[in-house]
């Protein structure tokens, strides 16, 4: 059980770190918590664990996240800025996809240890950015374009509504996009990497997984609405 308790722990962990980096930093911190997240959810996702009884890929949370952060921008300061949000990760992954690969290239050291390990971390990324920016481009996009959309009908009113409803729609896109590139391929990008049974598995929990982290973001959006007053510009 202990996957079950831990989950939780590292979820309420990221949304204190998310409205404390806005509290202290404003966009910017956003920004950049944008950017560390996008590149630790790209190596979370290569570790599969059991929760609840189902595989999953870890990242969930933190993926989740990203769309809180730019649904906060969306809110608080503007579509531009949301869309500044993504560009901005965009740029992050495909920078350290190139860094690292770049470095791998390099011979190692007889004393070298690591080598092996950065390989098997870093060899596989290329594959799995190619799958997160893919996705991470539709869904995103999509998810600042509907928040915007919904807020044109709701005005201030019902933040939970387009918070929830945008992500809810654009994460189930995402997650299609992100498991077909990522390990199914059909041998257009690579073969498939795992079963069936264990792809389905994987789509489902995840799913569900980011729902998860959707719905207990709701309170984190309004908690940020609040802040807006009192963050740096």
């Amino acid at each position: 059980m202990i996957n079950e308790l831990l989950w939780p722990a590292l979820m309420v962990v990221n949304y204190i770190l998310i409205l404390l980096a806005y509290r202290l930093y404003g966009k910017t911190g956003l920004y950049v918590y944008t950017a560390m997240s996008i590149i630790l959810v790209n190596i979370q996702v290569m570790k599969t664990v059991q929760l609840f009884g189902y595989v999953t890929a870890m990242g969930n949370i933190l993926y989740g996240s990203m769309f809180l952060i730019t649904d906060i921008l969306a809110e608080n300061h503007g579509k531009k800025y949301a869309k500044k949000a993504v560009s901005l990760g965009f740029f992050v992954m495909v920078a350290t996809t190139v860094i690292m690969q770049l470095s791998l290239m390099f011979v190692p050291d007889a004393s070298d240890m690591l080598s092996p390990s950065l390989a098997a971390i870093f060899g596989i990324l290329p594959r799995i950015t190619i799958a997160s920016l893919t996705a991470y481009l539709i869904s995103q996009n999509l998810d600042v374009f509907l928040f915007g959309f919904i807020r044109r009908f709701t005005g201030e009113k019902w933040l939970w509504l387009r918070n929830n409803l945008s992500t809810m729609i654009s994460q189930f896109f995402d997650n299609v996009i992100f498991t077909w590139i990522a390990f199914v391929g059909f041998g257009i990008f690579w073969e498939q990497v795992f079963d069936w049974p264990i792809i389905i598995s994987i789509f489902l929990t995840s799913y569900a997984m980011k729902l998860v982290v959707l719905i207990t973001d709701t309170p984190i959006i309004y908690l940020a609405k609040r802040m807006k007053g009192s963050v740096p510009q």
